[in-house]
């Protein structure tokens, strides 16, 4: 496509703009993005949305009528004597209906509507999973890529070394060997990141798959890594974990399972079947109408078995409770101490280790040029600021990655309130 004059070029250069910015944009995920891409395709919300649609059908057939029965009867026929032939047959022809008593097809319909709230609450904590699973996957991306950056700066500081090192080694201030050590430090240093960005890539390949595509058409994610504050009592994590999906589900299952032992109770009673013909007398052409109403006798089969079944499944049902409690109560308690002890490290870090090790190494560098201090101590101070900048790093993301998990079972932001005193 060509541009010509200089209206057209200025489009061309808008357009380009455009598209350099667009591009720019689309290279970087941030994590509300991460969230809505994954609510968006996630076939785990889309299978819990078919099972809703399931349990819908069947609540729709649990209040279904039954059928009406129509049939026909030819009697005295086909026989020998006066009963040759269709002379002095009887045709019948007869509607019957039965009716379900006792209150079976409420059973059965607050069964169904049991089973459909259960779905719905199921896919409630589908998706608190889904969430949660993305950011866990969207702060390892982040993390991974703080690391890279970390070693990066380690990598250009060593090499910064490298000129003044080949300047004493020529002064005769230092020893040949010094600069092979120097190298060697940056060349590990190199192999660390190479690590790094091999976990960089699995991250960001799994984030991908999360939020719908096989491989990652993002370059970089962004988005704030601090934590700063003091998290909730446990108490409170252990009150709002009551109010769970997976745990209200519960309560729709019990109403299940309930209506169901109800429906088993019910079944021995008899349903009535009345019925309605028309009756043809073939010798005399008379008509006459018949009546009818059958009722099943419950004497073997008294339902006993089904019944059992249903109140064991009826019992079962807290202890599957209280077993899925526990499991979320001991998932969000790793997940709150992990909280608390990368806060505790985190504070140590910032307050501390890396301020010293910065003023250490600052120290050193600018001693070496005089000659006070040798390179092993130089290479010992950057490598410990670099050392404690990536545990910094690692507590970030534990701590994020128990606030993603933590929030995954509470349902609602879990979030850390800032100390206005010490």
């Amino acid at each position: 496509m060509s541009c010509a004059g200089t209206a057209a070029r200025a489009l061309c250069a808008a357009a380009l703009l455009a598209a350099s910015a667009y591009a720019a944009s689309a290279q970087t995920l941030t994590l509300r993005e991460a969230l809505a891409r994954a609510l968006a395709v996630s076939p785990r919300l889309s299978a819990a949305d078919r099972d809703i649609g399931i349990a819908s059908g069947q609540r729709l057939q649990a209040g279904a009528l039954l059928n009406p029965e129509l049939s026909y009867e030819q009697d005295n026929s086909f026989g020998a004597g006066a009963y040759r032939g269709t002379r002095a047959a009887e045709t019948t022809l007869q509607i019957s209906q039965a009716f379900e008593w006792f209150g079976k097809r409420d059973a059965r319909v607050a069964a169904g509507q049991a089973g459909v709230r259960a779905a719905e609450v199921q896919r409630q904590a589908v998706r608190l999973e889904v969430l949660s699973e993305t950011a866990i996957a969207f702060v390892t991306v982040l993390a991974a890529q703080r690391r890279i950056q970390i070693l990066d700066d380690q990598v250009a500081a060593l090499d910064r070394l490298t000129p003044l090192l080949r300047r004493r080694v020529e002064a005769g201030a230092s020893s040949p060997a010094e600069t092979g050590r120097a190298e060697v430090a940056s060349a590990l240093v190199r192999a660390d990141r190479e690590r790094v960005k091999a976990t960089f890539a699995s991250a960001r390949r799994e984030l991908a798959v999360l939020t719908g595509d096989s491989s990652a058409k993002f370059a970089s994610v962004s988005g704030r890594f601090e934590a700063i504050g003091q998290p909730p009592s446990f108490q409170s994590v252990m009150t709002a974990i009551d109010a769970n999906p997976q745990l209200a589900r519960w309560t729709a299952v019990f109403a299940q399972r309930n209506a169901e032992l109800l429906l088993a109770r019910l079944k021995p009673y008899p349903d009535v079947r009345v019925g309605a013909g028309w009756r043809h007398f073939n010798d005399t052409k008379d008509d006459a109408v018949r009546l009818s109403v059958s009722v099943p006798i419950p004497v073997f089969d008294q339902n006993q078995g089904n019944i059992l079944s249903a109140q064991e499944s009826l019992a079962k049902t807290e202890a599957e409770r209280k077993a899925n409690r526990n499991a979320l109560l001991i998932v969000a308690g790793r997940a709150y101490d992990s909280l608390q002890g990368s806060l505790r490290e985190l504070s140590v870090l910032r307050e501390i280790a890396i301020p010293k090790a910065q003023e250490a190494a600052d120290e050193i560098a600018q001693g070496y040029s005089a000659g006070r201090f040798t390179l092993l101590e130089v290479l010992d101070a950057q490598a410990s600021v670099a050392q404690a900048r990536l545990r910094e790093q690692e507590a970030l993301q534990n701590i994020h990655v128990a606030v993603a998990t933590i929030e995954g079972l509470v349902g609602r932001p879990f979030t850390l309130a800032r100390e206005t005193t010490r």
